[in-house]
């Protein structure tokens, strides 16, 4: 189900606790909202939907895919970026992000998985696991 977006920086700013199978639910509305601003949107975290779990959705090439409970383990090459963020008004923000990151993360099926991003798809990734540590850009 596609859900409205919170707009609030203080809500925005908490940061999220672990997921679990009881938040599925939550994870598909996470990716339905997604795609339903997929025009001007490439990731979202559950907090974006006024969900404080440690969920996010992302595109990844032509595909888009889901995480539950991310977290960056290394990071390698670090380069300044310019970010917006459907949830945060006004224009796009300066930030650092690394070129290539290794995250582990857990499936839809609570199945633990470990991968290496790199470019564009690591960037995305990166803003939204902020996002569930409570930092904005």
């Amino acid at each position: 189900m596609v859900k409205e977006l919170v707009h609030d920086p203080f809500l925005l700013a908490r940061k999220s606790v672990p997921a679990t199978a009881a938040d599925l639910e939550d994870a598909r509305d996470l990716m339905d909202t997604l795609l339903h601003h997929r025009e001007t949107c490439v990731g979202m975290a559950a907090n974006m939907i006024g969900v404080t779990k440690r969920i996010i959705a992302f595109q990844d090439g032509k595909d888009y895919a889901l995480m539950l409970n991310p977290e960056i383990l290394k990071a390698e090459g670090e380069y300044e970026a310019e970010e917006s963020c459907l949830s945060l008004l006004g224009g796009p923000r300066k930030c650092r992000r690394f070129r290539k990151i290794k995250v582990r993360w857990q499936t839809e099926k609570l199945q633990t998985r470990i991968k290496t991003f790199e470019g564009w798809t690591a960037q995305i990734i990166q803003h939204e696991v902020d996002h569930c540590n409570g930092i904005l850009i």
